[in-house]
């Protein structure tokens, strides 16, 4: 797994602020526990009705992660005035990362590139060296010399020698 995120950001995943780090493999995202500033003041503001309403415990705290083999398409849509849906359809689960207008696009190329297998910043893996060629056959002429060989190191007998070349010369 590679280490290096190639992108970070924050986004608004399911009504949970999360912090999303897109890397070569996968694509990973934590929303911490706990309440937010804006939500506490939103509680203080309305005298705790909003946090009756939305919850004062964060039970959806937690990280996630999908490889991106798995990822089968990226889109985005417009969400509000100033925001962007990144939709990521992943076997099984969509997740909507809600983003910047600004971000949205540079966000979708990135996880485009990495679906496709263009993946920037990454040295491309070298080409497999090619198989070694299969050894030919030898020749019955070399096939002779090493029955020779083997006759002369004391290995084969004059009787071996000569059934051997007799079924070599009868090949040709």
């Amino acid at each position: 797994m590679s280490s290096t995120a190639l992108m970070t950001f924050k986004s608004h995943i399911e009504g949970k602020n999360a912090d999303v780090a897109i890397y070569q493999d996968r694509i990973e995202w934590s929303r911490p526990r706990g309440m937010s500033a804006k939500k506490l003041t939103a509680g203080l503001l309305t005298g705790g009705a909003s946090l009756l309403a939305t919850g004062v415990r964060s039970s959806d705290a937690g990280t996630e992660m999908i490889p991106v083999r798995n990822i089968a398409s990226v889109v985005t849509k417009r969400d509000g005035l100033m925001f962007t849906k990144v939709v990521v359809v992943a076997s099984g689960n969509n997740i909507d990362f809600r983003v910047p207008h600004d971000a949205a696009p540079r966000i979708k190329a990135l996880l485009t590139d990495l679906i496709l297998g263009r993946i920037p910043g990454a040295e491309q893996a070298p080409a497999p060296a090619p198989a070694p060629a299969p050894h030919a056959a030898p020749t019955p002429v070399e096939q002779l010399r090493q029955l020779a060989e083997l006759r002369d190191a004391g290995i084969l007998s004059d009787e071996e020698f000569t059934t051997k070349k007799a079924e070599i010369l009868a090949r040709m």
